[in-house]
């Protein structure tokens, strides 16, 4: 079985070299790594690893809006068209473990008419020599909002909406009876429900397999994650056309109470709301950082002297 690993990149390098060392270490080689630079060429020219075998996509974005659902495709028929039997999808931020892809591999015999997920568990901020990959499975807390088997073990699942991008695998004969992703989808939120149900219409269930654990490395974000505001609205709307239903409901939720959108329930369409508040402009450090990419950690601790209170980074959600 011939196995490709694809991850989109757009910035993130730091990152991306991370998940490159990881694999280094994985029990069970890659035989293939496909990188989609997403309007970034400096991923091919200083940041894929020799060592790994591979290739490099350069995918055009236009405005700022990222191509996922399109890049993801162009990552997998790249896969394919080199012989891959085997398509994991790791985002650019997630760390390996030692067994991600054995395990995947593993699961792939036992139930590869499935989509195949792993447990992910979200990294505090790394020290000043970042994460120690020999000790990955020391941190080892998956996330609570997704089933987490222990190592081993295989659990069907027939909930598409529990379906994440973050870590998945798919056979070449699987994701071509899907068909892809839709990518009338550009930008961040609901492709990849969007393509969980698409599964499901063809008869494709979930998996989720316990060996298969991925750590997701911290960056700042926000919750809810305002700096996708237009994104996530512009998709939405276009998930309820094609199935009827309102995904990202905390989210939408968490914007409605903020007075940023208004609609995005029954049939009512979402709409972001006009004039735009004044709750929706960053004025702290700490949101300032969040908006502009800034690392947060410094703008907590100039906060924290300038206000005396123990700000601290545990107080960042992470994405």
């Amino acid at each position: 079985m011939k196995i490709a690993v694809i991850t989109l990149a757009q910035g993130r390098h730091r990152h991306l070299a991370a998940q490159q060392r990881a694999l280094l270490r994985s029990s069970r080689s890659v035989d293939d790594y496909v990188v989609v630079a997403m309007n970034d060429p400096a991923v091919g020219a200083r940041v894929r690893d020799p060592r790994l075998p591979g290739t490099v996509l350069n995918v055009p974005a236009s405005g700022s809006s990222l191509p996922l659902a399109s890049a993801r495709n162009a990552g997998a028929q790249a896969a394919l068209e080199r012989g891959a039997d085997l398509l994991v999808f790791l985002d650019v931020d997630c760390l390996p473990g030692p067994d991600l892809v054995s395990g995947y591999a593993a699961a792939a015999e036992q139930a590869g008419g499935r989509l195949l997920c792993g447990p992910v568990t979200y990294l505090d901020p790394p020290g000043p020599d970042g994460y120690d990959l020999l000790r990955l499975q020391d941190l080892d807390a998956p996330h609570p909002a997704r089933p987490a088997p222990e190592p081993g073990s295989i659990v069907p699942d027939s909930n598409p909406d529990l379906f994440w991008s973050l870590s998945f695998a798919v056979t070449a004969e699987t994701w071509q009876r899907i068909g892809g992703f839709c990518e009338d989808y550009t930008g961040y939120g609901g492709e990849d429900t969007d393509f969980a149900r698409l599964a499901g219409q063809k008869g494709v269930g979930l998996a989720w397999v316990g060996g298969s654990r991925a750590y997701h490395q911290w960056h700042p974000t926000q919750d809810p994650p305002v700096q996708h505001l237009a994104d996530i609205v512009r998709n939405a709307n276009l998930f309820h056309e094609r199935w009827g239903t309102w995904p990202m409901g905390g989210w939408l939720e968490g914007f409605r109470r903020r007075g940023l959108i208004r609609g995005g329930t029954g049939s009512e369409p979402c709409r972001l709301a006009e004039p735009a508040p004044q709750s929706a402009q960053p004025s702290s450090p700490l949101q300032q950082s969040m908006a502009t990419g800034i690392d947060a950690r410094a703008a907590i601790n100039n906060a924290a002297l300038r206000h005396g209170s123990d700000v601290t980074a545990d107080r960042l959600r992470k994405e």
